[in-house]
């Protein structure tokens, strides 16, 4: 099936963005998305046009909201004051990232796992985790492998955690998953959580900061208005803005405007 997009959509980009460490560009040039027990091909044939190999009621129910395809990307980078050159130089550079709508207990395993790792290392780490207890899902005669569950976690030992390159995070999640299974925890019911609660919630978690609740308000419950500071953009803060937090400008969208930074000064630097 065919479709079309007119708005910012850049896969190369998404993928690099930080957001998704499944997702992958296969060497015939299709790009690769998983989300629970779905997974879809997308291969782009012409500008605004992509092949995708799932039905229409899929693309429509699972991966058009999955991309966020309803906001306006351009019309958000267009309300970027023209005064604040750093940021319109990202998001011009950076343009066709989109926020991800991600399964939220996926998004609070997979940033535990990632402090203090690199995005290779974060890759290599969940798909580790994903084949020791990843339930195989098949797509179209493909076999892939979901993320895991909260009970097949439940079961791994901490030894069995660690031999997923998860280090001293696997105590974090160990005690994360005691924590939501002992409380009953169900994470889809924070969604009507106001932002601030929802973070106040996340950070109850073993080894959850501010900047892993962010990440998971952000990727994991579309909390837009959320600002991760991590490495990098605590760089840009210090060397661009003198100290400033520039997201205060932008209350709405401060997430979609870190992205455009985080992925601007990962892939070039600084460039004030």
């Amino acid at each position: 099936m065919q479709i079309t997009v007119t708005d910012d959509f850049n896969l190369d980009k998404i993928i690099k963005s930080g957001q998704c460490f499944r997702a992958e560009k296969l060497v015939d040039g299709k790009y690769r998305f998983i989300t629970g027990k779905h997974m879809v091909h997308i291969l782009p044939i012409a500008p605004f046009l992509y092949e995708v190999d799932c039905s229409k009621n899929e693309w429509n129910s699972i991966w058009h909201t999955y991309f966020d395809l309803d906001t306006n990307y351009k019309k958000i980078r267009e309300s970027i004051d023209n005064a604040d050159v750093y940021l319109q130089k990202a998001a011009e550079y950076s343009k066709g990232i989109r926020i991800l709508r991600q399964d939220s207990f996926e998004m609070l395993i997979t940033f535990i796992i990632s402090q203090r790792k690199s995005i290779p290392a974060i890759r290599d780490a969940i798909n580790k985790l994903c084949i020791y207890g990843g339930e195989k899902i098949f797509h179209k005669n493909e076999e892939f492998l979901a993320f895991p569950t909260i009970e097949t976690l439940h079961q791994m030992t901490i030894e069995e955690l660690k031999s997923c390159s998860l280090g001293y995070r696997a105590s974090y999640i160990q005690k994360t998953i005691d924590l939501l299974i002992q409380k009953q925890i169900h994470m889809n019911h924070w969604t009507n959580l106001s932002d601030e609660d929802l973070v106040e919630k996340l950070m109850e978690f073993p080894g959850v900061g501010i900047k892993v609740a962010n990440c998971v308000a952000l990727f994991g419950y579309y909390r837009v208005s959320r600002a991760p500071i991590d490495v990098w953009i605590d760089r840009v803060i210090q060397e661009v803005y003198e100290g400033n937090n520039p997201f205060t400008s932008y209350p709405v969208y401060a997430g979609i405007m870190q992205q455009y930074m985080f992925y601007y000064r990962r892939e070039i630097g600084v460039q004030k």
